[in-house]
């Protein structure tokens, strides 16, 4: 059990700031969090403290590497102030439901205009100008430069940044033209921009290139000696994106040979560069104006991403969803509000299954959802819910909810950021399905969990050339587990979370706490003996329920069992189950009393 401070609050979770955040957002930060500023860390350093840690800020500098994350045993969010993140191994913090954070949108006027100026003194030589001037030199004639109005800026990659560039471009009188397989053609003719298919079209009819790419396996070295040929002769080059899209060396031939008349350099293969390397040889190089990545060093710029990340980093250790996580799906809040009553459902529902269904009796037919991968879960969203295109959340919860009955302890760690992931290593299959006519049980959102035999590919195949699939759990038989299709279905009422069905029992309970759940024949004295026994054993019954079995007017649509004979259907009207909420642990000895009286069929004890 955790103490409590010795004032009585829990303690707060810990945030590691490992670079430089504005003033501002530390002291947003520090209203609810424990904020540790530790600059300048070396890895093992980092390594050695991180465990402490829910939460890693950092800009470009910091190496976020799978062996850091692995020692990151409280870890919960790393935050990139900025946005590229190439510096955080992604892959192996979704694997950790490490959310990866970044800020898309606060550097994007800072990262245009230094684009844009980089553009300007690589045309005017203002740096070699200003140079020459302070030591005591008036070269005018050598410095003459180019006009940018009437010239063409072709632009690879036009997303915020492009588009902000290509802006300004227009408005210096240059023609503006890209390549973009995602741009939208829309978007790029409200900004007056020419859209080319591909990047051997655009290259030669530009006077003026500039990168705006993210630096992944597609686009390493993508501006090769083939590329820069491809030119016109005198052109000039700009990359304000990330070191490593362009192939330096090959750079360095091309502004040597005269090729390339200029190139206006922010960012490089390796930061800092090192002393006998290409991006030191380019940097001193005549015809380059270069800058120690300085496209998001603006002060509206600093504040702007260190308030984001800060915020989404409070927001993520409160609970809620990540706003700009690279390593999740976007929730719109608006969507996450209605969802949110549900994710708690869903997780319950998920962890009532793998417990209610993994008695002894019912082991001996089936396995348990954390180790059988031959099983089907179907998430039937009904009414309101079923409105909602996003509901990878629920798809979260239902994996952490089966996951968390006591055959693993991947559960605590299962969210929207691994949740697939995990559901795809374990051999879970999820199915959703919406289903927007209203319930016709009084309440505008239902949800059904549905467990069945996965079938085979060509079994898929051939369901879903004769259409949808009929929703068919069951459990007729006289003891659960019986037969091989179960349902779990539930709603939220504005206040709690409700089970209102398991199988063909119709039921109305709170999900929570300690509960033990009886199969039974409804027959007198049934509830007496079983409370006699727990009060023998000391357990005290805080509330109890009986479920009769329902025969609402869409049971069959719910629930068809082919291979239940009549005598199955007509015992099954006298069975019950007996659901009580219990105030302790129920021993084993305890569930293995209940089980040998008689009609009682079988009895799971749930936690939840």
């Amino acid at each position: 059990m955790k103490l409590l401070p010795q004032n009585g609050q829990a303690p707060r979770p810990k945030v590691l700031i490992a670079e430089k955040v504005s003033p501002d957002g530390l002291a947003l930060l520090q209203k609810t969090l424990d904020v540790h500023e530790r600059k300048g860390l070396s890895p093992d350093e980092l390594v050695k403290i991180i465990p402490e840690y829910a939460a890693l800020i950092i800009r470009s500098e910091t190496k976020v590497t799978s062996e850091l994350l692995n020692h990151g045993k409280n870890l919960r969010v790393v935050a990139r102030a900025g946005i590229g993140v190439d510096n955080v191994d992604v892959e192996a913090a979704t694997k950790k439901g490490i959310a990866v954070i970044n800020s898309p949108s606060g550097n994007i006027q800072a990262a245009a205009e230094h684009t844009i100026a980089l553009l300007l003194a690589v045309a005017r030589n203002i740096p070699d100008g200003c140079a020459t001037l302070k030591a005591g030199k008036w070269e005018r004639v050598r410095l003459v430069g180019v006009e940018v109005k009437g010239k063409t800026l072709g632009i690879i990659g036009l997303g915020k940044v492009g588009l902000g560039v290509a802006r300004m471009a227009n408005g210096l009188g240059m023609n503006v033209a890209a390549v973009d397989p995602y741009a939208s053609p829309e978007i790029a003719a409200s900004a007056n921009v020419t859209l080319h298919l591909t990047l051997p079209a655009l290259l030669p009819i530009v006077d003026f290139l500039t990168i705006h790419t993210p630096l992944i396996a597609s686009t390493k070295g993508m501006i090769s000696a083939t590329e820069l040929s491809s030119m016109k002769k005198g052109a000039r080059i700009l990359n304000v994106a990330r070191g490593g899209v362009i192939d330096e060396t090959a750079l360095l031939e091309k502004l040597e040979s005269g090729h390339i008349a200029g190139a206006g350099l922010d960012v490089f293969t390796s930061e800092p560069p090192t002393a006998d390397g290409t991006a030191t040889k380019l940097i001193a190089h005549p015809k380059v104006v270069a800058t120690p990545h300085l496209g998001a060093s603006t002060v509206e710029a600093q504040e702007n991403v260190s308030i984001d990340v800060c915020t989404q980093t409070i927001s993520i250790l409160q609970g809620e969803l990540p706003r700009s996580a690279v390593n999740a799906p976007l929730i719109l809040p608006e969507q996450y509000r209605k969802l949110q009553p549900f994710v708690g459902l869903v997780e319950k529902m998920g962890a009532l299954y793998t417990q209610y269904y993994t008695s002894p009796r019912h082991r001996a037919s089936s396995s348990s959802a954390g180790s059988q991968p031959h099983r089907t879960y179907d998430l039937i969203y009904e009414g309101e819910i079923a409105s909602i295109g996003n509901t990878s959340p629920l798809f979260a919860a239902l994996v952490k909810g089966l996951l968390s009955g006591g055959v693993t302890t991947d559960s605590q760690n299962v969210n929207i950021v691994n949740g697939p992931l995990i559901a795809k290593q374990r051999g879970i299959l999820i199915s959703e399905q919406h289903v927007r006519d209203v319930p016709q049980h009084g309440y505008s959102s239902l949800v059904t969990l549905r467990a069945r035999p996965s079938r085979s590919q060509s079994q898929e195949r051939l369901m879903s050339s004769s259409g949808p699939t009929s929703p068919v759990p069951t459990s007729t038989g006289a003891h659960k587990g019986q037969f091989e299709q179960q349902l779990i279905q539930g709603y939220h009422n504005g206040t709690h979370l409700i089970i209102s069905r398991i199988d063909r029992f119709a039921t109305s309970f709170i999900p929570d706490g300690k509960l033990v759940i009886c199969h039974n024949y409804d027959q007198p004295g049934k509830i007496g003996s079983v409370g006699g026994i727990l009060g023998r054993e000391g357990v005290n019954i805080s509330s109890m329920l009986v479920a009769p079995r329902s025969d609402l007017v869409d049971e069959d649509r719910l629930m068809r069992d082919e291979g239940a004979g009549a005598e199955a259907g007509e015992r099954n009207h006298h069975e019950a189950l007996m659901i009580l909420g219990v105030d302790r642990e129920v021993k084993q000895e305890v569930v293995d009393k209940l089980r040998a009286e008689e009609g009682i069929l079988d009895v799971s004890v749930v936690d939840l």
